[in-house]
């Protein structure tokens, strides 16, 4: 899709509901969606609609080795409850080696930037662009909303992804926690809260999947 038709869709879609969203964003991809997941705070509400709409619809799961426990019993309980269609792809390092080497992941300081999109590049980005390789998408379904943080707000429902190559879809854009909330205990689908990532380090930045950066690590993985 060019420019003026991602606005016209973009127009066309604010105010539906994301399973509308969803069936939109599926009838576009013509066999070639997925949707991404981290199983973070609130996950379970996207792919809890995206099977609505397509029960077996790859799920692209990035496990870096630096969950918390209480995440990986997350993911394991809404990838049972849900029927999910898990992709699973892990780093070619391990945690272990990567301890060992660098010393671990990096603490959440201004000072550790570098460090930190580092660590993202090796154990987060390249395993995503292995995977987004391998299923090879047109559309790719993610749970962005605009609330998250200051680049999200920048974006919108649809737009062209320039680090995969794919048509970025996001459903629950504009909705907020209370809506979230909402939604989990309509449909009575788990959620976890002990989640951090130490590829964004804090809510605030980006582990360099939707941000310019990431494209130049993806590009040198």
């Amino acid at each position: 899709m060019n420019a003026e038709q991602i606005a016209q869709a973009n127009a066309e879609l604010r105010g539906r509901s994301p399973r509308k969203i969803v069936e939109w964003a599926v009838a576009q991809a013509r066999g070639r969606a997925i949707v991404s997941t981290n199983f973070r705070p609130y996950e379970a509400v996207l792919l809890h609609v995206v099977i609505q709409v397509q029960p077996d619809l790859p799920v692209l799961w990035v496990d870096h080795g630096y969950n918390q426990p209480a995440t990986y019993r997350h993911a394991e309980e809404v990838r049972r409850r849900l029927g999910l269609n898990l992709k699973a792809f892990v780093p070619r390092m391990t945690a272990a080696h990567y301890n060992a080497v660098h010393g671990g992941a990096p603490e959440p300081t201004a000072e550790n930037e570098e460090r930190i999109k580092a660590f993202s590049a090796v154990m987060k980005l390249e395993p995503f662009q292995r995977g987004m390789r391998e299923l090879a998408p047109t559309v790719w379904l993610t749970a962005l909303r605009r609330i998250q943080n200051p680049n999200r707000a920048g974006l919108d429902i649809v737009s062209a992804d320039a680090n995969f190559g794919a048509l970025k879809v996001s459903p629950v854009f504009d909705w907020d926690d209370a809506a979230m909330e909402a939604y989990l205990q309509e449909h009575q689908l788990p959620n976890e809260w002990d989640y951090f990532d130490p590829a964004k380090a804090d809510e605030k930045r980006e582990c360099g999947l939707h941000a310019a950066w990431g494209g130049q690590a993806v590009a040198k993985s």
